[in-house]
């Protein structure tokens, strides 16, 4: 039986949830990678983190016991600085709303780069920890003049060892507010970071990877390539279960090490052990005991998903028939309330996704 590695010749991989958590690199994934490459299949590094440079990244994951050179990352702020130097002349004036990684990025394509919001023809906006009241100041001067504007990601939020903190997209939000604005967008899920990803690749066959359903799979499904989402970052069960269609990945996978399993067997479908029936719109009956399954709680998840998503998907309750199916329930981390003496009663809230590197 085919694995899903053997499918493509380039995996396009997220970061931060999905290779590391922290500090630490997130169990099996070196391993993973390593092995994708003796078997001939390519690696790309594809970040919204547009502060740091290639060579940072690069030089962050080998630390990790990745293999990976500058070659290998595609960062927002190269996409962004593509798609300005696209719409400007050469030696255009662009105000850099950001770190000098990104303003490196900048000059690499033939623009300039200015201080003076008068002289801008262009803004361009990434996250920088040292952005401050100012800098969006000029920002909205430059705007409200009529220059271009692109945002290197729109993350509302990102990952630190506090917790979320405020993102690009934050302060893109604030710049928006004060011109009425809307900017053109770089990272994921736009398309152009990954276009330009699978270009410089030269992958007939690529796949996405990555932990976050609004990046990493709505930006897979919008240039049409498959996707991978692993359980070990920002997306969880609930809102895999409760996502619309243009963020429902192709495969589920608990981490890296899944790449080498069949493709069949990570795909969104009924699994053999259970059984899911919809009492109405709103409600989904897990039954059966996964039986034979090597990841009993995962096969439950694919099999609800694909039940759900046959409708409209969106909220829903999920009533959980015998001890395997409240245990499946269980270790997919949703919520639980006892609902009569041989169920369990699961909502989903709504909530918004959590944050992003």
């Amino acid at each position: 039986m085919t694995d899903l590695l053997a499918q493509h010749d380039v995996l396009l991989v997220d970061l931060d949830g999905t290779l590391y958590r922290g500090q630490a690199a997130v169990p099996g994934a070196v391993d993973a990678l390593a092995g994708a490459i003796r078997r001939g299949a390519r690696t790309v590094y594809v970040t919204n983190n547009a502060s740091r440079r290639p060579t940072e990244v690069a030089a962050h994951l080998a630390e990790l016991g990745f293999p990976a050179t500058e070659q290998d990352v595609m960062t927002s702020s190269q996409a962004a600085a593509a798609m300005l130097a696209e719409q400007l002349p050469a030696g255009s004036p662009v105000l850099v709303v950001g770190t000098e990684a990104l303003a490196e990025e900048i000059t690499g394509v033939g623009l300039a780069v200015t201080e003076d919001p008068d002289k801008a023809v262009a803004v361009v906006q990434g996250h920088s920890p040292d952005t401050g009241w100012r800098k969006l100041a000029d920002a909205t001067v430059a705007l409200r003049a009529g220059a271009v504007w692109v945002a290197c990601n729109v993350d509302p939020t990102l990952p630190t060892e506090r917790g979320p903190l405020p993102g690009n997209g934050s302060m893109v939000a604030a710049v928006r507010t004060a011109t009425g604005r809307e900017p053109q967008v770089a990272g994921k899920p736009a398309p152009q970071l990954l276009r330009a990803a699978v270009v410089r690749s030269g992958a007939q066959s690529a796949l996405v990877v990555g932990d976050r359903l609004d990046t990493d799979i709505e930006g897979g499904r919008s240039v049409g390539l498959p996707t991978l989402l692993v359980l070990t970052g920002v997306s969880d069960a609930v809102e895999v279960l409760a996502a619309p269609p243009a963020l429902r990945p192709d495969y589920l996978a608990a981490d890296l090490t899944a790449l080498t399993r069949s493709a069949a067997d990570l795909a969104v479908a009924p699994r053999p052990g259970w059984e899911v029936r919809s009492d109405d719109p709103a409600t989904l009956v897990l039954s059966g005991d996964g039986a034979g399954s090597a990841e009993p709680a995962l096969d439950a998840l694919r099999s609800l998903c694909a039940a759900h998503w046959a409708g409209d998907g969106g909220a829903v309750i999920v009533r959980a028939h015998g001890d395997a199916a409240q245990r499946a329930v269980r270790e997919l981390g949703l919520p639980t309330a006892s609902a009569a003496l041989d169920s369990t009663t699961v909502e989903r809230a709504d909530t918004a996704p959590g944050a992003h590197r």
